[in-house]
């Protein structure tokens, strides 16, 4: 079978298993036994098919069983779907044998895709209640949104492993983003406090600057700063109230997980008051373990219908001082509820001075699917959707706190 789409997802499999000396021109490039060795592994071979007339030995043919063993079966024909799976078995150590065969010959980014395309093609979901699997395969943001959808369905002889494999995703994620959300936000924080008379080393020169453009003499070419603004001292005291409302149906997985490691990482923060809801049909408050991002998500109950209205209801009730209060909607916006009541609370909050802000998603995924007509409604409010990515987050967090623009990117 073809297996071209794949490899445009992960590059050849000749770049992956690493090149010698001997496989390239003295100019670099790859010699023509290379070219069709690298074909031969894309297109699988099978019944000579190929055309290439390229056979393989050593660890090209192990690398190619372990293809063969996914893209030699049509997408959909797994055993989730009732029928016999290409070549991985039907057994979790065999799986978690090949998960280990495709460790061996492909780095991790390809690991993971290569996971996602088990799960999607051979229908393994099932397997990843087994403890064995769970054990062997290569955790990422991917595999712990599918562990949770699975959660209430899994073994309890599972359930230990799959906490430590969630555990250990959500403390890399936390090791990664945890210092500059803090630090970005703890400047922004420090700068929404502004003083009249601050010390030399406190004064916002460019706030200064902008507040004392009446004051400019031409013929010095300089403004004479007659009014100081400063940035306020650090304090403990609470200054911003956040409260983030997830979306948890079953396309936001990968939101959720990030929104939980960020929720964790606000509430860690003295002058944030942090506040996670959850909600598909129902609503849940989940800011008792925040002080946990993995009981967080394992609180969380992936899938079902979407009830934003309701949500956002009680994210109402929790507001007790609305100028000083962030709510983060974090939705692809599929609204199940009641569409009109949804956009009247948006303009309430709105109007009460909360800074309302809408994520359609919280991943690295690309642009998500969403509603349309919800987002350019809550546009119209001055509350414009966009997806942001993890690393833009702070950023975002920070033009919030600091009641300025926020910082949307570019329409793709």
């Amino acid at each position: 079978m073809n297996r071209t789409p794949t490899r445009e997802q992960t590059g050849t499999a000749g770049d992956t298993a690493g090149d010698t000396t001997g496989d390239k021109s003295p100019e670099g490039s790859p010699t023509s036994e290379e070219r069709l060795r690298r074909w031969r592994l894309v297109l699988g071979g099978a019944n000579g098919s190929d055309g290439t007339g390229c056979s393989l030995e050593g660890s090209d043919s192990a690398m190619d069983r372990t293809l063969q063993a996914l893209y030699g079966t049509p997408a959909g024909r797994g055993r989730g779907r009732g029928e016999r799976s290409g070549g991985l078995g039907g057994s979790a150590p065999q799986v978690a044998r090949w998960l280990g065969d495709i460790r061996t010959y492909f780095p991790s980014s390809v690991v993971q895709v290569m996971q996602r395309d088990a799960i999607d093609r051979l229908g393994l979901s099932a397997m990843l209640l087994e403890s064995e699997m769970l054990e062997a395969v290569e955790a990422d943001v991917h595999l712990v949104g599918t562990l949770l959808s699975l959660n209430r369905a899994m073994p309890e002889t599972s359930k230990e492993t799959a906490r430590a494999v969630v555990r250990k995703v959500v403390a890399e994620l936390e090791k990664k983003l945890a210092a500059r959300t803090r630090s970005t936000l703890t400047g922004a924080l420090d700068r929404s406090a502004k003083v009249t008379r601050p010390r030399h080393r406190d004064i916002d020169w460019d706030r200064t600057v902008r507040a004392n453009l009446k004051n400019y003499l031409p013929e010095y070419r300089t403004v004479v700063p007659e009014r100081l603004i400063g940035f306020g001292r650090a304090s403990q005291s609470v200054k911003k109230d956040v409260i983030l409302c997830i979306d948890q149906s079953g396309s936001m997985a990968a939101s959720v997980v990030y929104a939980s490691v960020f929720g964790a990482v606000l509430a860690s923060m003295r002058s944030l008051r942090t506040r996670l809801v959850v909600f598909d049909t129902n609503v849940v408050d989940l800011t008792d373990d925040l002080d946990d991002p993995v009981d967080v998500l394992f609180g969380t109950q992936l899938g079902g219908g979407t009830d934003i209205n309701r949500a956002l209801a009680y994210c109402q009730t929790q507001i007790s001082r609305p100028a000083e209060t962030i709510v983060v909607l974090i939705s692809d916006l599929y609204e199940g509820g009641i569409r009109d009541e949804m956009l009247k609370r948006v303009a309430q909050m709105k109007g009460a001075g909360v800074q309302f802000v809408s994520l359609l998603a919280l991943s690295d995924e690309g642009a998500p699917a969403y509603d349309r007509g919800h987002a350019t409604a809550l546009a119209e409010l001055g509350a414009p959707a966009f997806a942001c990515t993890p690393d833009h987050f702070p950023e975002v967090m920070a033009a919030a706190i600091e009641k300025r623009p926020l910082p949307v990117p570019p329409a793709t």
